[in-house]
């Protein structure tokens, strides 16, 4: 390989990590360090959207490294993939908290990445999508602010991608007990308001933004009519929101096979005309 090739590798790899910023710490919660991710397009000319990306896990597991979206700089946006404290380090309201706080350091760091303030969606699937779900939601919801910095900056988003999130948080406590009493904190008996306020129905109105929602028909870790009820919820308040079912398909993004979907949804909410 001659000398020509080897400095234009090297370039081309110094140019991607430049475009890949790892462990920005956004907050920090107690002893926990709250890290995130942020993925650069190739090319950035102006200002850039960014999708905030929200693994899943059921709330106890996952990580930034695995999280949804992460593809998404190939068509022009910024995404920044958070992690959040899991189950086995905070109980709700932890998380939403955690999400926020990111939200809110993207917007006051918006200027050394070259980010558009006014141009957030969050994206994320299963308990991710529940928390993306629920940032749309709450954005004047005080209780569910935290207060992990950056408090001049807004956390309210544009646009919501929620895959597969679980919303009937009581029908699920029911249906996966262990999962969500670990989120809420056991018992349960104390906790009812917190319950309902894991629910991203309980705090719509109608200045939310716009959500493409997605589901597996197989899906038999989150019932369809999870989505379903987000959907209804969200057009009975006057909200945009897109319900896509995708029959045969399970509980994954893969399988559901909607980025042309997704990318046009985004492009249509959080693109300047």
């Amino acid at each position: 390989m001659t000398r020509f090739w080897l400095l234009a590798i090297a370039f081309a790899r110094a140019a991607a990590a430049d475009r890949v910023h790892r462990d920005l710490e956004f907050a920090r919660a107690g002893d926990v360090r709250l890290l995130l991710d942020l993925y650069l397009p190739e090319s950035v000319e102006g200002p850039v959207p960014v999708v905030v990306s929200i693994h899943g896990g059921g709330w106890h597991g996952g990580s930034k490294e695995r999280s949804p979206g992460l593809d998404f700089t190939r068509f022009g946006y910024a995404v920044a993939s958070i992690n959040y404290r899991l189950t086995g380090q905070a109980s709700f309201p932890a998380q939403i908290h955690d999400c926020k706080a990111a939200v809110r350091w993207l917007r006051a760091h918006a200027r050394d990445y070259e980010l558009d303030t006014e141009r957030f969606a969050a994206l994320g699937a299963s308990a991710g999508g529940h928390l993306a779900a629920l940032l749309g939601t709450s954005a004047d919801v005080a209780e569910l602010e935290g207060d992990l910095g950056n408090r001049g900056e807004s956390s309210r988003v544009q646009a919501v991608v929620d895959f597969f999130g679980p919303i009937d948080v009581a029908e699920w406590y029911r249906y996966k007990k262990d999962s969500f009493a670990a989120l809420i904190g056991t018992p349960l008996a104390g906790n009812e308001a917190r319950l309902a306020a894991t629910d991203p129905r309980m705090h719509i109105d109608p200045r939310d933004p716009p959500a493409l929602i997605a589901h597996g028909g197989a899906d038999t870790l989150v019932p369809v009519e999870h989505s379903r009820l987000l959907h209804e919820a969200l057009r009975r308040a006057g909200v945009s929101s897109d319900l896509r079912v995708v029959p045969g398909a399970g509980h994954s993004v893969t399988a559901l096979n909607l980025d042309t979907e997704v990318r046009a949804f985004l492009d249509r909410h959080t693109r300047r005309q």
